[in-house]
């Protein structure tokens, strides 16, 4: 897949993440346990995915994004691991603080990824304009 149709992917992944959580308002907790249990799913395959295209492309990639990637990982098994930590939490004030957290991670997280589709940006233009002098130098 060419990294511009990986880009296309990338926006219409982030359109249905934002139609889910618009739609989680309207939902009870049961279906909201469903829809927390598939996202996580689908965060950890795609943590999977991601771990299985870098040991493919190793070679290929620089020092910095395969940094980059372990410590994806790493980010993603804490935060499945703090998310069971506080499941198991009873006290209200408790539960209050942990909501406030996860909303909080919730918000770094979306500035992250948005920090993340600019570096993108970036990197794919980047790249066009490497194989461009690539293929210049070629002739």
């Amino acid at each position: 897949m060419a990294v511009s149709d990986t880009l296309a992917t990338l926006a219409e992944r982030a359109k249905a993440a934002e139609d889910h959580v618009s739609q989680a308002a309207t939902k009870n907790r049961e279906q909201l346990q469903a829809e927390v249990d598939r996202a996580r799913e689908d965060a950890q395959a795609q943590a999977a995915e991601l771990q299985e295209s870098a040991r493919d492309a190793e070679a290929k990639i620089s020092q910095w994004w395969a940094e980059m990637q372990q410590n994806w990982r790493n980010h993603t098994a804490k935060v499945s691991s703090d998310i069971e930590t506080r499941k198991r939490e009873h006290s209200a004030a408790r539960a209050a603080h942990e909501a406030d957290r996860a909303e909080a991670d919730a918000a770094a997280a979306v500035e992250f990824a948005l920090a993340v589709i600019q570096e993108t940006e970036y990197a794919v233009l980047d790249a066009r304009l490497a194989r461009m002098e690539a293929d210049d130098k070629a002739r």
